[in-house]
Formats: C-alpha cells, structure tokens, sequence
C-alpha cells in the first residue's frame, strides 16, 4: 500500500509542479553554468548506493560532502542556491527516484555514500532496512541540527511507529515546516 500511496501522490505532484520545475529548470541552466541536475551518490535501503538528483544549488566542482563539512558553505552556492535549499525546491527531482523505487515519501533521509558514521550507526540499530524517504521524522524534529545518533534514534522510532496515518502526519508536518520555513538551512 505504502509504494501505491507514494506512486499515486508523486504522479499528482508532478502534474502541479511541472511549470515551477521547468522555471527551476531554466533559473539554474540560466544562473550557472553545468548541469541543471547535481546526482548524488546516496544509501538506501539495505545499504545500496543509489543516484539521487537534486536541482543543483552547488558550483560544479564542489566537494561531496555535507554541506555542514565546508568551511565556507555560501562560497559553493549558486546564484540562486540558497533560496533553492531554502525552499526546499532543490529536492523535487527527487520525486523521480520515488517513482523508480530508489525512495519513499516518508523514511529516513539518505545518507551521502561517505557519511560513514550515519550508515553504521543505522545499520547497527536495524533501520538501514528501511527505504529512504524525501522527508522523515527526524527531518521534522529538527533536521540537519541534529546531532546524529538522535537523528538516528528518531529513525528508529520511525522504524517501529511506522504506519499510513504516522507517513500522513509526518507529509502534514513536513508541509508546514517547508511553508514556514522552519529548520531549513542552506
């Protein structure tokens, strides 16, 4: 049921979003040069690396590695990348690894491929078993903020809460935080 939700969902916000991912499209083409799209070597589930693209708010050439790693992170950015993170408009490709299966909606964000600590922490409290989500609980409770073994903590809560209505509540919750603009940082 989850996968139907995500796939049935996904392909409705597709069709509202088309004409604002065709502007993103254009404001980075337009702002930088490189690729519109920045993929991402990331884990999912059971640990596979997958590709994850993302509207790129980054100069090519930047290290990967979280952003939280640069010394000066606003020297990478774009133009126009820091209101692309901002509004959380750098991540709507990410809707087309929902559709292939790579994500979910809702699950724990993926880990970089060199997030080492991350991925095992995960691993050894069993919630690497889960399929990475575009937003997660701990992304609601705080984000890139937090220090991660409470991020993974709250993965595993995830892990154990899971249900429809837990996924609903968290897309709820997730909205609002995007519209405030609560916790999102470049």
């Amino acid at each position: 049921m989850k996968r139907s939700f995500d796939v049935v969902l996904v392909c409705m916000a597709l069709l509202l979003l088309l004409i604002p991912i065709i502007i993103v499209s254009l404001l980075v083409r337009l702002t930088s040069s490189g690729p519109v799209l920045y993929w991402s070597d990331r884990v999912g589930q059971n640990n596979q690396i997958f590709k994850m693209p993302k509207f790129r708010s980054m100069l090519t050439g930047t290290p990967p590695v979280a952003t939280h790693l640069l010394r000066n992170p606003d020297a990478y950015l774009t133009p126009i990348g820091g209101f692309l993170r901002k509004s959380s408009l750098d991540e709507l490709p990410q809707l087309w690894s929902i559709i292939r299966g790579d994500m979910s909606l809702v699950g724990p964000r993926p880990a970089l491929f060199n997030q080492h600590d991350l991925i095992d922490l995960r691993t050894r409290a069993g919630a690497h078993v889960l399929l990475p989500g575009l937003t997660g609980w701990a992304q609601i409770n705080g984000r890139d903020e937090l220090p991660i073994p409470q991020k993974v903590a709250l993965d595993v809560e995830y892990l154990h809460r899971r249900s429809f209505f837990f996924d609903l509540k968290i897309i709820l919750l997730t909205a609002l935080k995007v519209l405030k603009r609560d916790n999102v940082t470049h």
